[in-house]
């Protein structure tokens, strides 16, 4: 019987040596759901950012009003019979 006993305590710990400190252990399972909510957080950033992309492809798409925004805003054009004064501020 004290056989037995010893051979179950040894195998007891061999198991928990294997969960605490071995492969696919405790710390390990640990390390992997860090990595998993660190991804889930870019992933939701770069979610966020295809949603802006895909409305400025919609505007420029339905709309002559967001391209003639680009073309101002990006290119520095200006319509015809328009004025562009320019404002550079004194340097002290």
């Amino acid at each position: 019987m004290k056989i037995i006993n010893a051979i179950l305590i040894v195998l007891v710990l061999l198991l928990q040596y294997r969960l605490w400190f071995g492969k696919n252990s405790i710390g390990d399972y640990l390390a992997l759901e860090q990595r998993v909510m660190h991804q889930n957080e870019q992933n939701q950033k770069l979610q966020q950012r295809n949603k802006l992309v895909y409305a400025d492809i919609d505007d420029l798409k339905n709309g002559l009003e967001a391209i003639e925004e680009n073309a101002r805003n990006e290119l520095g054009m200006i319509k015809d019979g328009e004025v562009f004064f320019r404002v550079i501020p004194k340097e002290n």
